[in-house]
């Protein structure tokens, strides 16, 4: 197939947890013969901060503007199987009707953050999509599984609505000897909602545990934030390091966005990781995480600062090493960037065998 994706970012992850994603369907996509192009709003946060400026897999090009996306690109619009929209695109919204509008063949939007784009749609707020576009497109990649398709579907109007998991390079995380230099790692951008689990998941048991050594990696922390001094910050990890990152943990937190544990089973690119490098995972609670890994054997979930501490203080390192074995297993089984590129084309296929003449911008 020919498949073409109008993205967030594929050559920097500054920030944001697309590119990884990103880069790793295209690589495997072009690896199953596929000819693959990824187009990108070439913005000054990411130039400053490009770790990947050309993939190495299909074919990148930057645009300036809406109008130099038309200009320059109508024609591998109309010529591709599959034009694919991510959320967050700057300009979403008039992206999305230049697509359906364009596009020769299966038009798709790929949500990986769904249940913020459903609270976005909800408020009002329709920068990267319209609910008119949802029933439009002809397939919708959801992030989120669970009850959330149904809501897509009955609500919405989406007509194929598939989970659509975020996935890892198995090429790129994986255990390896490495000293231990944390008993609790974190990695993820700052969000107002998210902290305050990060505060009492992380930083009340490292006040608590002074013994214990703790990391936090990821921009956009303000300055308010008071770390204690057996916390290692750090603004960022490139992917390159994530994996040496996890594995110079005992265990290592997930934690969660309040829309994305409202919706549940909306499991974060960084859990997959993690749990790909064999390092325990001590988790938030949201519904669908136990259809993803089973509690107590593949993940640990805790819901406070005292549950935490008993883990990092009384799991004996047996019991914590074969937990990551089983959640690598499970991972190495079920979500990998080529697992999630062999079920794209599928999609795309089963879209355009039903495909409906709509209007435009219906």
């Amino acid at each position: 197939m020919d498949i073409v994706f109008i993205g967030l970012s594929i050559t920097s992850s500054w920030g944001n947890g697309h590119a990884t994603t990103y880069r790793g369907l295209l690589r495997e996509l072009a690896r199953q013969g596929h000819r693959v192009t990824f187009l990108e709003r070439d913005v000054p946060w990411y130039a400053m901060h490009r770790d990947l400026p050309e993939p190495p897999y299909g074919t990148t090009e930057l645009y300036a503007s809406l109008d130099d996306l038309r200009a320059r690109f109508a024609g591998l619009a109309r010529r591709a199987d599959a034009v694919i929209v991510g959320s967050y695109v700057p300009d979403g919204q008039q992206v999305g009707d230049w697509v359906r509008q364009t596009a020769g063949g299966v038009t798709g939007f790929y949500d990986i953050d769904t249940p913020v784009t459903l609270a976005k749609l909800a408020e009002g707020d329709h920068a990267y999509l319209a609910p008119r576009q949802i029933p439009a497109y002809d397939l919708y990649l959801s992030f989120t599984g669970g009850p959330t398709l149904a809501r897509l579907r009955d609500d919405y109007g989406a007509r194929h609505a598939h989970a659509f998991y975020c996935a890892f390079d198995p090429e790129a995380y994986f255990p390896e000897p490495t000293a231990t230099r944390w008993d609790l790692g974190y990695l993820g951008t700052y969000s107002d909602d998210r902290q305050p689990r990060v505060e009492s998941l992380l930083i009340a048991p490292a006040r608590r545990w002074t013994e214990g050594r703790f990391a936090v990696a990821g921009p956009m922390y303000p300055s308010t934030v008071e770390w204690p001094s057996n916390v290692m910050r750090t603004d960022h990890v490139p992917p390159a390091e994530h994996r040496a990152f996890y594995n110079a943990q005992r265990f290592t937190l997930n934690v969660t966005r309040d829309d994305m544990i409202r919706a549940g089973w909306s499991p974060s690119v960084r859990l997959f990781e993690a749990a790909a490098c064999g390092t325990a995972i001590v988790s938030d609670v949201w519904d669908g995480i136990d259809s993803l890994f089973e509690p107590g054997s593949e993940i640990v979930l805790v819901r406070d600062t005292d549950e935490v501490l008993d883990v990092l203080m009384h799991m004996p390192d047996a019991e914590r090493e074969a937990m990551g074995r089983r959640a690598r297993e499970r991972v190495m089984a079920e979500h990998t960037a080529a697992h999630r590129a062999r079920e794209l084309p599928s999609l795309i296929a089963s879209a355009a065998a039903s495909v409906t003449d709509l209007p435009a911008t219906a």
